[in-house]
């Protein structure tokens, strides 16, 4: 950000201060060059002399406005002191003014201009008492001074200008992290709950159907179910309870070994047992040879496929076949499929529950760097209408 465009406003206690000290010292850089003039030999002409303190007095005064127009103030000002000696007090202190306030370029041309404004003073008004190259050398180092002191000033204006930017910048970016951060954590949190709660209460809710619509069934059936349902009921709650302590538990507590841990690969047979029970007809066909050696993260994720398919498929294909296929290997990837055996008019879980499931299973699976795909199916021979399929391809190391 440049100095320069920076909004004027009106000046403040420093810069009132600044001001007041610039112009005390060009008067009296005027009034101590006035006194020489008068112990030099020869004297200068009285009229030359009256005319350079009037002009060093209008330069003088005309240094509050150098914050206004700093670079048309130290061009006029620079030529005058071509002619006139006295105005050098006021021409230094505009030299300052455009190296702080203008960019070095600006301030690079100026200086060349008092520069050769310097040459043709030495030339125009020699010093009786100084070589000219001194008086020359002199001058010139007066001038380079004041420009370098004011270019130190304005590189650390922009300096100091370019760390608040960053801090802001830095400060936006950690509320944009914790942003973020907050919103994958809920994302996570809503991912678990409903992939613990939505696979139980689809067990109630099937178990309590069939109650429903069958009142007149055999006593037995009707306590086997009534359990069924208290079971799963006592078990969404504890899965509830787990997730629920995990994120209340501090940190480095959530995986504590007396802290029950995440579903794994090796708990599939429970699930698949656990849809039995509820009416499903669900094929396991594990082709992996050794589950134990997956990653602890696949395993989860590759459970939570197959939980959210076999509740989808509980929920939109009740009384439908189902296959859980495992394949896959170190090095060539873990695959999950779930194909169910709809028919035709079967509802696609895109359209009855909204798809957030699958999204939600699709963003678990993108997080595992693995891929899912799911789709409705064709029956093989003759092409009619067939089930859905879900298919996740997740990432083995070996």
């Amino acid at each position: 950000m440049d100095p320069s465009a920076a909004p004027r406003h009106r000046r403040s206690r420093r810069d009132w201060l600044v001001d007041t000290a610039m112009f005390v010292l060009a008067v009296a850089f005027g009034f101590y060059t006035s006194v020489e003039r008068l112990h030099a030999t020869p004297l200068p002409p009285a009229w030359l002399f009256s005319l350079d303190q009037l002009v060093s007095m209008l330069g003088c005064a005309a240094l509050w406005l150098r914050r206004r127009w700093p670079v048309g103030l130290a061009v006029t000002l620079v030529a005058l002191s071509a002619v006139f000696e006295m105005v050098a007090g006021p021409m230094l202190a505009a030299l300052f003014s455009v190296a702080v306030h203008r960019r070095p370029r600006t301030s690079g041309a100026v200086f060349g201009l008092s520069v050769l404004a310097a040459v043709v003073f030495t030339c125009l008004r020699p010093d009786p008492d100084m070589p000219p190259l001194a008086l020359l050398t002199l001058g010139l180092a007066l001038q380079g001074a004041a420009v370098g002191w004011g270019l130190f000033v304005h590189h650390r204006r922009r300096l100091v200008l370019a760390q608040r930017d960053r801090v802001a910048r830095m400060e936006t970016e950690a509320r944009l992290r914790a942003e973020q951060a907050q919103h994958q954590v809920r994302e996570a949190i809503a991912r678990e709950i409903h992939d613990v709660l939505g696979h139980r209460l689809s067990l109630l809710s099937v178990h309590a159907g069939a109650l429903e619509f069958n009142p007149g069934a055999d006593p037995a059936d009707v306590a086997r179910a009534a359990r069924v349902i208290r079971e799963s009921a006592h078990q969404a709650l504890q899965d509830l309870r787990e997730v629920i302590g995990v994120l209340r538990a501090p940190t480095g507590e959530a995986s504590s070994p007396t802290r029950p841990g995440p579903p794994a690969l090796a708990d599939l047979e429970r699930l698949v047992a656990e849809s039995g029970q509820a009416g499903m007809r669900v094929e396991l066909c594990d082709d992996l040879g050794a589950r134990e050696t997956v990653p602890d993260g696949t395993g989860r994720t590759a459970y939570r496929v197959a939980q959210e398919a076999l509740t989808n498929a509980r929920k939109h294909a009740p009384g439908a076949g189902v296959r859980l296929r495992l394949t896959g290997a170190p090095g060539e990837g873990l695959t999950v499929e779930v194909v169910n055996d709809a028919p035709a008019d079967a509802v696609a879980p895109d359209a009855a529950g909204g798809g957030h499931g699958l999204a939600g299973l699709a963003e678990r699976v993108a997080l595992a760097g693995g891929r899912l795909e799911h789709g409705s199916v064709r029956r093989d021979g003759d092409g009619g209408p067939g089930g859905w399929r879900v298919r996740a391809w997740l990432p083995w190391p070996t």
